[in-house]
């Protein structure tokens, strides 16, 4: 019988039957590699105590507690794991090159060391004296904090079944090697064996794992997507060099809420936690000025407040420019093409230019309302009163959608000073102490009343 082979492209996880040059998804060269199987099978006794047996839901105990958790001490990382570290747990975090991923763990690994968990930090990109360099700096050099730099999978699990730690970092899982696996380090083949057999330790022995993993252009983490559903927890960190924010966010957690976030300052002396991210983030807006406005937005569980900017100015070109920074691009032609259809506003040889200030980036649609008023004060050339926040969803008749968790971001608002809120009619009236509501049907009634008769 044939062989039946299998290939991955290790920049976006594209499989395929055969091997090629380039990939037909993501246009990279050079990243299809062939799928090796794992040498062997899992072995040693099975995750379950009845070794893969069904049980019946019913006979479950219902009055099962939750899995103990660890917290570290920091409120924001704290807040996005959902509470704190769970024990046996295996985590993934990915971010951009020198974002500070190893500077965020190795801080969280002082934390949890020094509430009583045994740690072991693995470092297979740099060397135990780079490490101790990092700590000096970050003022943890008195941790207790156990370091190892290796790239050996087989002698990282020996080491671990001998040290039996609460907590094992690995930075990074595309540097593992596993002797079975028959390709080179990074490749699919040996980040997803590496994966499987960390996971699977962690979950025989008790003992929860982090994961740090690269990241692609396209902002994904490299390597197979199957690597995502190994995990119980994946966090991206976010940030953009130009801006000392930087964001954690969950979009996996089977522990805790997905889409929760952190918000960190990157300092002199590491991250710094920062528990007021609204007031950091309006912190740099200056004079009220054409095309920028305050929205009211929720990540996760939080309500958080952000400047969005927009500038329309005439295009030189006969395409002119759509460029969007920490929003969907998609979505800003839709907001074009609704206020050029519906409102009557055109932007036909206008270039327009979107910016999420503070490198924040935003994916809810009830920010669509505030970025139509940016669009249409730069156009217009007139100015959102600087005391109003403005949140909404718009459809493409051009009727404006209430939004969850009003009455949440309108306190935000108000406890930053904000004295008025242009948002939809709402089905059910909300009143918050200080906020003057102003409410509109639909998006051309919203730009009657805050920019004039058209």
């Amino acid at each position: 019988m044939a062989k039946d082979l299998s290939f991955t492209c290790s920049e976006c996880g594209a499989a395929y039957s055969k091997w090629s040059g380039q990939c037909d998804a993501c246009q990279s060269w050079n990243t299809i590699s062939e799928n090796k199987a794992l040498a062997s099978g899992p072995k040693g006794k099975s995750l379950g105590a009845l070794r893969g047996k069904p049980i019946p839901l019913i006979d479950l105990d219902t009055h099962e507690p939750e899995p103990p958790r660890t917290q570290a001490g920091v409120a924001e990382l704290d807040r996005v794991l959902g509470g704190g570290l769970v024990k046996a747990s295996a985590l993934l975090v990915g971010g951009d090159p020198g974002i500070g991923k190893s500077t965020l763990l190795l801080q969280a690994a002082a934390r949890f060391a020094r509430n009583g968990l045994k740690v072991i930090y693995i470092s297979g990109e740099e060397s135990t004296a780079q490490v101790q360099m990092r700590a000096r700096r970050l003022g943890l050099e008195k941790s207790p904090v156990r370091l190892a730099a290796e790239t050996n999978l087989r002698d990282i699990l020996t080491t671990l079944e001998a040290e039996k730690p609460d907590l094992a970092i690995i930075d990074s899982i595309q540097t593992m090697w596993a002797d079975h696996v028959d390709s080179a380090p990074g490749s699919v083949s040996q980040v997803r064996a590496s994966a499987h057999e960390l996971t699977t330790f962690a979950k025989r022995n008790g003992m929860s794992v982090v994961m740090v993993g690269h990241v692609t252009k396209d902002g994904s983490i490299a390597g197979p997507r199957v690597v995502e559903h190994m995990v119980d927890t994946v966090l991206y960190f976010e940030g953009e060099r130009g801006h000392q924010f930087r964001i954690l966010r969950a979009v996996k957690n089977r522990f805790g809420p997905a889409d929760e976030i952190g918000v960190f300052e990157m300092t002199g002396k590491g991250l710094a936690e920062v528990k007021n991210p609204s007031a950091l983030f309006l912190s740099e807006r200056g004079a009220p000025a054409p095309g920028s406005v305050v929205f009211a937005g929720i990540e996760g569980t939080r309500p958080m407040l952000c400047e969005i900017q927009a500038l329309v100015a005439p295009s030189p070109h006969s395409q002119p420019r759509r460029s969007v920074v920490g929003w969907d691009g998609g979505r800003l032609a839709m907001i074009l093409a609704v206020l050029e259809s519906r409102c009557g506003v055109p932007f036909t040889g206008l270039d327009v230019y979107l910016n999420v200030a503070g490198g924040l980036r935003i994916s809810e649609p009830a920010a669509d309302l505030a970025v139509a008023a940016a669009l249409v004060s730069a156009r217009e050339d007139a100015a959102v009163p600087s005391d109003a926040v403005i949140f909404g969803e718009i459809s493409l008749s051009g009727a404006l959608r209430p939004v969850v968790q009003t009455e949440n971001r309108l306190k935000e608002a108000e406890k930053l000073g904000f004295t008025s809120a242009i948002t939809p009619q709402q089905a059910k009236q909300v009143a918050v102490k200080g906020i003057n509501l102003r409410q509109a049907h639909d998006l051309a009634a919203f730009v009657e009343d805050v920019f004039g008769a058209r």
